[in-house]
């Protein structure tokens, strides 16, 4: 079993190249992987779940869907707290998801932690 970083920084506004980080997640724990999902830049709004209910990625159907089954697989979620910061998120909605605060820090243990690191 590897062990996967998936980090997503691309926002609403980029639903499907999201949705792909999300679906490769999904693929990877499907695949018995043990997953982390780390959320920053504009990636911290799919924290908030009428913006992941709002949105489908092309040919990826429902995010929702995708992402509460990458959550309910068992993937572990940061979510970035400078980016929560300064997108006026509050803490409060990453812990919706399940999310912990992320620090730059973090991000970078993660990466060394990870046998692949793949971004979107």
């Amino acid at each position: 079993m590897a062990k996967v970083l998936v980090q997503i920084t691309s926002g609403p506004e980029h639903a499907t190249k999201a949705a792909l980080g999300f679906l490769v997640a999904r693929a990877a724990l499907d695949e018995g992987h043990d997953v982390t999902v780390f959320l920053a830049a504009d990636g911290v709004h799919f924290v908030r779940r009428p913006v992941v209910e709002a949105l489908a990625g092309l040919g990826g159907g429902s995010l929702s869907d995708v992402v509460d089954a990458v959550k309910n697989g068992g993937a572990t979620f940061y979510a970035s707290k400078m980016s929560l910061g300064a997108r006026g998120i509050p803490e409060e909605e990453a812990a919706t998801l399940g999310a912990q605060m992320g620090t730059p820090n973090a991000l970078v243990q993660l990466s060394i932690d990870a046998d692949s690191t793949l971004s979107y």
